[in-house]
């Protein structure tokens, strides 16, 4: 079971069957569900991997909402399956009517991010206790939760054993669909089953709607127009468009996601709202970018695209027309780090991200990026902060136009938190573009990279924001909960 796009009072509510059946939910503001509701949902078949979800509407915003899911025999419509049950607290966007308790009738807002999860061959290890980043997480109580991609490592293979830092070993559960590179679609829908196997997962699906977005590995390492798998031998499959439409249709049967319309049927990038502390921009940096390459190119062309025409105007005017105090977008990938791609054909670093490793003018995708920023100066949007994942460390990064190159924007702060359970490495390197500079970081020790759980540089984002002052605390914590950063911004013009 997993909760999602909590929103004006409404959430989709997503489980899976193990037969062909149709989803049956039932939801009461009640524990003993006294006074319930019944929602005859969807056919859940193999054409969706027996995957299902429903839309819930019309919660009472601040209230606790009790949710049981079951399934229908397509055989006997008496024979329904042993049912799964969740709660959750419907985000307070506007005023409740309904009192369960101080927790309950909170105006604050809390809700967390990360990313990265069983990457690197760190999969599910029982006697670690599991992806036990998960648990930390949900005993904190957040509103909800933004998965900011790489969901599943479809191209990182989970071995029974593997050796990590000191000569510890890790041991993994291990599924067919998990041992390879995933190739079929089986394989690709094998790697979400694979996470719902984790006993602190499931318990966090069950009590915090999840936002999700998703990046590279989600298909294969790196994937753009440019990839090319002809000599990776661990591929039988190198149609790289076929893999992805693959990865896209298992990543969509098992996101708790909100379809967008039939006009663009597979949109991952969405806004929403809540209420005047918060507007929620995500964005997608993965579906509408061009190859990659050296990412030097001085004027805009298709080899510089990277969030797309559509997507850059929907987040200039969605920015510019929000009446919340803050206007945050979550980003899969962060600004101003290197992110490497290997080399081009002429021997020029390739890069995966925005930046292109030179420190001077916009270039390359960093148009795009400057396009935005200029535009939100003189429109006077304020406010803006900016949450990513991706490079699996955790830092705090605040962009000054005074120490930058391309110095037409207003400063504004990015956090990166992560993995939640995959490799740690870092730090990577800055571009000094729009000017990044480092408040917080930490990473691995230099020399050492691809540290498993064991290490403890596990991360994951929070963000409370205090519903009298508007003041936003971002804190950085670890696998345990502690905060190894904090931060507290005042809003400006209010």
């Amino acid at each position: 079971m997993q909760f999602g796009d909590p929103h004006n009072g409404s959430v989709i509510v997503w489980s899976r069957s193990d037969r062909p059946a149709r989803m049956l939910v039932d939801w009461s503001y009640d524990e003993q569900f006294n006074e319930a509701y019944r929602i005859v949902g969807p056919h859940a078949l193999d054409t969706s991997d027996f995957t299902a979800r429903q839309d819930l509407t019309g919660l009472e915003p601040g209230s606790e909402v009790f949710v049981r899911v079951s399934f229908q025999s397509l055989d006997n419509d008496r024979a329904i399956g042993e049912p799964v049950t969740g709660r959750i607290i419907v985000p307070a966007y506007g005023v409740s009517h309904r009192s369960y308790g101080p927790h309950h009738d909170r105006r604050d807002l809390r809700f967390q991010w990360g990313g990265d999860t069983a990457g690197q061959g760190w999969g599910i290890n029982p006697s670690f206790g599991g992806m036990k980043i998960y648990e930390t997480m949900r005993q904190r109580n957040p509103h909800f939760f933004i998965h900011s991609g790489d969901n599943i490592y479809a191209d990182g293979p989970i071995a029974a054993s593997a050796t990590a830092e000191g000569g510890q070993v890790w041991t993994n559960i291990v599924t067919p669909q998990v041992a390879k590179v995933a190739e079929t679609l089986d394989e690709f829908r094998g790697r979400y089953r694979y996470n719902l196997l984790d006993e602190n997962v499931r318990r966090f699906n069950s009590e915090v709607p999840q936002i999700w977005q998703w990046d590279d590995h989600e298909v294969t390492n790196n994937w753009s127009d440019s990839k090319d798998l002809s000599r990776d031998a661990r591929y039988s499959e190198k149609n790289v468009p076929l893999l992805i439409a693959r990865g896209t249709k298992a990543f969509l049967e098992y996101s708790p996601m909100r379809p967008f319309t039939a006009r663009e049927s597979q949109r991952v990038y969405r806004r929403y709202n809540y209420g005047r502390l918060l507007e929620l921009f995500v964005i997608d940096m993965r579906s509408y970018r061009g190859p990659n390459t050296a990412n030097l190119q001085t004027t805009p062309g298709d080899e510089t695209v990277f969030l797309g025409r559509e997507q850059l105007d929907w987040l200039k005017s969605g920015l510019d027309n929000s009446k919340a105090v803050w206007k945050v977008v979550a980003a899969d990938m962060p600004i101003g780090l290197n992110v490497g791609d290997g080399v081009t054909a002429s021997g020029q670093p390739r890069w995966e991200a925005i930046a292109n490793g030179e420190p001077g003018a916009a270039k390359g995708r960093e148009l795009e990026i400057a396009e935005l920023l200029r535009y939100l100066k003189y429109r006077r949007v304020r406010n803006v902060v900016w949450l990513t994942a991706d490079v699996h460390y955790c830092a705090a990064h605040f962009y000054d136009p005074a120490k930058a190159a391309f110095r037409d924007f207003d400063p504004f702060w990015e956090f990166v938190s992560g993995p939640l359970n995959a490799g740690s490495f870092g730090p990577n390197t800055l571009d000094g573009t729009f000017g990044p500079q480092v408040v917080f970081v930490k990473a691995p020790p230099p020399g050492q990279s691809n540290l498993s759980p064991y290490s403890g540089l596990q991360f994951f984002g929070e963000v409370n924001i205090d519903a009298h002052s508007a003041v936003m605390t971002v804190d950085l914590r670890d696998i345990n909960g502690a905060s190894v950063f904090s931060r507290k911004l005042t809003p400006r013009n209010w």
